[in-house]
């Protein structure tokens, strides 16, 4: 994991290298329930467009609505997760998903720019675990 910017925000970078195809990995990073295997949070829709809605459920009586804000099969998923309240859109993290072709199979990037970068920071532990997971998922 490393610590970059994007579109001029503070932002966390993890890779992931996965021993299958871009087109398998797009499946589990873009199909809610296989995205819910992994993902910190259960997806209980997803409107596959630019514009679309995603919603989350944290298990916990929480349920967060997004808006995808990047679809390129099978390249590329990014979205926002509203945070809302009086924050508005300064409350908003941005993940974003890109897929590469890799001698292995397929390079993963995960981008997350967090609303607070500073609680972020703590959240490297976490990604890991989560592309764990889904080395684990798509090994199944």
């Amino acid at each position: 994991m490393s610590t970059i910017t994007h579109e001029g925000r503070p932002a966390l970078r993890v890779e992931r290298r996965l021993p299958r195809p871009v087109e398998a990995v797009w499946r589990a990073v873009s199909e809610p329930a296989r995205l819910s295997t992994w993902y910190p949070m259960r997806v209980t829709a997803l409107d596959a467009r630019v514009g679309g809605r995603i919603v989350f459920d944290n298990g916990e009586d929480t349920v967060l609505n997004g808006t995808v804000t990047a679809w390129e099969p099978p390249r590329l998923l990014a979205f926002d997760e509203h945070g809302g309240g009086e924050d508005g859109p300064a409350a908003d993290d941005h993940l974003r998903i890109e897929l590469h072709d890799d001698p292995a199979g397929c390079l993963l990037v995960l981008i997350h720019v967090p609303h607070d970068f500073a609680t972020a920071m703590s959240a490297e532990k976490g990604w890991n675990a989560c592309l764990d997971q889904l080395v684990v998922d798509l090994s199944g």
